[in-house]
């Protein structure tokens, strides 16, 4: 049987004074650990002639999204390691040691030697830091997405779940605002030699600043009441992983669309742009910028929509929105026109709004307090192993095999297919959901609120 603080109740949030604090505390956490994730995307093929023997510059880029997809695989671990303790000792404990893995795997990829300086060891060494940045992303999304949430008023989990969409689109605006500037500005051998390597250095203070904003806050009130009423779950983490199955498989489907469709408008569009479509970087990296600007916005009116809507109706419109879309959407990039180019990824940034928004809240909603960040963890980081991770290489290749640049729509517009049916039959609707239960509510049917209504 659930508990809860009063009958029937959940934890009040905290004042809106302390709501704006958690908000740009985990907001300018959140910035910093995308922020240096998406470096890595606009550099991709820089990082690809510097890292790796001479090839072609298509070859560069597929073996540098090779090692983009290598940190994907390491953040079930950081999962493994963060979930279990965002549980037992606290969210905040769990986002802090998420930050500063980032802040220094994204410093000394920026001081790392290249292959012609140290031959084999640069793209081990590069791997190595990638492999330290996914396990602090495998903690951070989870451990942001409950924090904020479980930290929001009940009525208004949408709107300041959205931040964490939002700082994220962010990160990715500034760091192709960072790299369109670089690559203007800098020669094409200055900016291949040393340029590149500015911004990964400079996460080193951003990482320090998120570090402090996060140790000065206090944890949430649903993990400060599983505290008071010594409900603390210290079972294994497989034990965790088989009670709450359900919960877990749904976001593994949500996590594998919201993913693909993450990188694809933040990371790999660019890299479509110019070596498929043949746009020159500078002019890719501004369509991009503009873009993404537009995607906050969008972002922040999808937490309005959940809050009116629901979770559920948003995230099926979202993913049925990339199947009947997606490949006209390509067919837009890649016609090389500016206008037609912000068309197409604003209607990407469309519904992936919807997706990503819904899918912040869901991670947290459907699962039991006790073992809210260990479960969503594993199911969110396997999604990004099987399905996100791989998402812009398979694209790449795709481009690169069939020599279209709308391939890489159908990668997308397949995973979509395979997750509608199973949201549409499971996913319930988790508006009304008391945080502090300790019932998995994915056990009730689809459309009905609040706790479950009993075993499946």
């Amino acid at each position: 049987m659930s508990k809860s603080l009063e009958s029937g109740g959940s934890p009040s949030a905290p004042p809106q004074r302390d709501m704006r604090r958690v908000a740009t505390a985990v907001g300018i956490g959140n910035f910093m650990e995308w922020f240096d994730w998406g470096l890595y995307g606009f550099f991709a093929t820089t990082i690809g002639a510097q890292f790796f023997a001479d090839s072609s510059p298509a070859v560069g880029l597929l073996s540098a999204l090779g090692v983009f997809a290598v940190g994907f695989v390491f953040r079930p671990l950081g999962g493994f390691i963060l979930g279990p303790i965002g549980d037992k000792y606290g969210r905040r404990v769990a986002l802090s040691i998420a930050v500063l893995l980032m802040g220094f795997g994204t410093t000394m990829i920026g001081l790392l030697p290249t292959y012609a300086q140290i031959g084999i060891w640069a793209p081990i060494l590069l791997v190595l830091m990638r492999c330290l940045q996914g396990i602090s992303t495998g903690g951070e999304a989870t451990s942001a997405n409950a924090f904020m949430v479980e930290s929001a008023p009940k009525h208004q989990r949408g709107r300041f779940g959205s931040i964490n969409s939002a700082s994220s689109a962010a990160a990715l605006l500034s760091a192709s605002l960072l790299a369109l500037w670089l690559t203007t500005s800098l020669s094409t051998e200055a900016l291949n030699s040393w340029g590149w390597r500015l911004p990964f250095i400079l996460s080193a203070p951003l990482a320090l600043a998120g570090l402090y904003l996060r140790l000065k806050l206090e944890d949430t009130p649903v993990f400060e009441h599983i505290k008071q009423e010594q409900e603390i779950d210290r079972s294994p983490l497989w034990r965790k992983i088989v009670r709450d199955r359900r919960p877990v498989l749904l976001t593994l489907a949500i996590g594998a669309v919201q993913g693909i469709g993450y990188y694809y408008l933040g990371t790999y569009a660019v890299n479509l742009l110019t070596v498929s479509v043949g746009l020159e970087r500078a002019d890719a990296l501004t369509l991009i910028a503009i873009a993404l600007a537009i995607y906050i916005g969008l972002c922040v009116a999808a937490g309005f929509a959940i809050d009116r809507f629901g979770r559920r109706s948003v995230n099926l419109v979202g993913t049925l929105g990339f199947v009947l879309t997606l490949v006209p959407v390509f067919a837009l990039l890649a016609t090389g026109q500016a206008i037609l180019i912000v068309f197409g990824l604003v209607v990407l940034g469309l519904f992936q709004a919807m997706v990503s928004v819904s899918t912040v809240v869901l991670m947290v909603e459907l699962f039991p307090s006790t073992s809210r960040a260990s479960g969503s963890a594993f199911g969110f980081n396997f999604a990004n192993v099987i399905f996100s991770g791989p998402g812009p290489y398979i694209a790449a290749w795709l481009a690169a095999s069939t020599g279209s640049a709308v391939a890489p729509a159908g990668y997308l517009v397949a995973v979509s297919l395979l997750a509608l049916p199973v949201l549409f039959r499971w996913l319930p609707e988790t508006k009304d959901r008391d945080l502090t239960s300790t019932d998995a509510v994915a056990q009730h049917r689809p459309g009905s609120r609040g706790a479950p209504a009993g075993k499946p």
